[in-house]
């Protein structure tokens, strides 16, 4: 009896691994953020703004920002030294 069950559980669990397929828009990054991560680390002035993808946005220390999740967006964050600190996608 406890075969069967203890089978079914990891069945359940193989299948949640499962990766997305390819044509899945959730599936993974859309943003092109591992192309500009080199910039991390680097003043912001030394990234040429017109080599990023639309739709982008620049976040600094004190700038307010919409909670809204876009996996195309490449958001581009820096301290206040306008140092970029993180690249990603959201």
């Amino acid at each position: 009896m406890l075969r069967p069950i203890l089978t079914l559980f990891v069945l359940a669990v193989l299948a949640a691994c499962r990766a997305a397929p390819p044509d899945d828009p959730t599936a993974g990054p859309l943003c092109a953020a591992e192309a500009f991560r080199h910039h991390v680390g680097q003043p912001l002035a030394g990234l040429d703004i017109a080599t990023l993808p639309e739709p982008y946005r620049i976040i600094g220390p004190d700038t307010a920002v919409t909670l809204d999740h876009r996996p195309d967006r490449l958001n581009v964050t820096h301290d206040d030294k306008r140092v970029i600190t993180n690249i990603s996608c959201g």
